[in-house]
């Protein structure tokens, strides 16, 4: 398999998938710039070897049309800034082949968001799936987003995977386009090569013990996860919201906190694959329940298990704080994804800090700790903890999905896996 470290991009044009899908306020400005930062130096090694720069992106969901709210042209100035170059701009991602052959080496060209065209995500438009046509309609959105792809691929020499936040959507940009290029002209980018190794300590180089720390409000959207890890690690937290479910299901009283009624035997059932596993389950004993869902609400500490009517758990009490940081600072393996607790309420933060103070007294300690999901990754921003931890994860759904066990289209493309 080629790298990127391998590959000589002098005189070559190279188009990179990146993931700019970067928050902007109400005037179009970034407010976040970390997933720009973090592609710099793929480009900028593209950019040295005397080669030129293609880079294509998606931005928020326009559903396959034009949508000036999500266009990329917002943000061309802010990543001319960060590449310390002019960063030219094709309004149309499928007609920029004039500007793409026009490029010279060390000239960069960005393209308009891909998810301007359906064919980039290639799910038939305007047609539901229980339709007698879906199959015939979805049969030929593929075939259109062959053709996408073919475009995309013949503006450059070369094909890097650099976005690992939609590696694992088979798109015509993440993982089509590789079909165009040969083994030795389709690489990963350095931040891919980052995730993919940081996703084979967790599942394929444990240190041990390994602790997970699965948080989160329902326990439905992370089974597959959850079913994956126990087969791995020595202890899984389970906290946030769905310590509630867990706690009914053991015949607990929860109030008015989040419960998944329907997942009560789920949960019961994941206590005894744990049981008969030998993992060490941590749930929740005690909360911070309030009398209502606001950072203002007046609070008390109480047991999952009696919660009194009119009050919600929103965050883990202390005792369940001690358990937690009693199963992490003594690990050589950390995986944490989703908060204890209501983190964006100031006055509900504890549960969340203290797992996050006991990840980075464990890293310091040695142990290899990977933040990943949105909410873990802003909790670990919130406290100022970024640089105390191992690595951190810039895809959501994708880490979610390599720790389910599941191939990535986006890496498959490149690997061959």
């Amino acid at each position: 398999m080629m790298t990127i470290d391998k590959f000589n991009f002098a005189g070559k044009k190279a188009i990179v998938r990146v993931d700019f899908n970067v928050p902007l306020d109400e005037n179009g400005k970034i407010t976040d710039d970390t997933r720009i930062r973090g592609a710099l130096p793929t480009l900028k090694k593209i950019l040295t070897d005397g080669g030129a720069l293609i880079i294509m992106s998606h931005m928020g969901k326009p559903k396959g049309k034009v949508n000036p709210k999500f266009s990329l042209g917002q943000i061309v100035d802010a990543v001319s800034a960060a590449l310390g170059t002019p960063v030219q701009y094709a309004p149309d991602c499928a007609k920029a082949q004039d500007a793409a052959a026009a490029l010279k080496p060390g000239e960069v060209l960005m393209l308009e968001n891909l998810r301007f065209y359906p064919e980039e995500e290639g799910k038939p438009v305007g047609i539901e799936k229980d339709d007698p046509n879906y199959d015939a309609a979805k049969k030929e959105m593929k075939a259109r987003q062959k053709e996408f792809a073919k475009t995309l691929a013949s503006y450059a020499d070369c094909y890097v995977m650099d976005a690992f936040g939609t590696a694992h959507r088979k798109h015509a940009s993440t993982a089509v386009i590789a079909d165009s290029f040969d083994a030795d002209h389709k690489m990963l980018g350095y931040l891919m090569e980052k995730e993919v190794k940081a996703v084979d300590n967790i599942l394929k180089d444990i240190k041990r013990p390994f602790t997970a720390i699965m948080g989160g409000s329902k326990v439905s959207t992370k089974i597959g996860i959850i079913e994956n890890l126990m087969d791995k690690v020595d202890n899984l937290i389970l906290c946030g919201g769905m310590t509630f479910t867990f706690a009914k299901a053991q015949g607990g009283k929860v109030g008015n906190s989040i419960c998944e009624e329907d997942k009560l035997d789920l949960a019961l059932d994941i206590i005894a694959k744990a049981k008969a596993k030998g993992v060490n389950l941590v749930l929740g004993t005690d909360c911070i329940a309030a009398d209502a869902f606001s950072n203002d609400a007046h609070t008390q500490v109480c047991s999952v298990n009696d919660i009194p009517d009119g009050w919600e758990g929103l965050d883990a009490g202390p005792a369940s704080r001690e358990a937690f940081k009693a199963a992490i600072v003594g690990a050589k393996t950390i995986l944490w994804n989703g908060p204890a607790g209501v983190f964006e309420f100031d006055n509900f933060t504890g549960g969340s800090k203290a797992i996050a103070e006991a990840i980075a007294e464990a890293t310091k300690n040695g142990a290899f700790s990977l933040i990943g999901g949105g909410d873990s990754v802003a909790c670990i921003n919130k406290f100022g903890m970024a640089d105390q931890v191992s690595y951190i994860s810039t895809g959501g759904g994708a880490l979610l999905e390599a720790i389910e066990g599941k191939v990535l289209p986006g890496v498959a493309a490149i690997c061959g896996e």
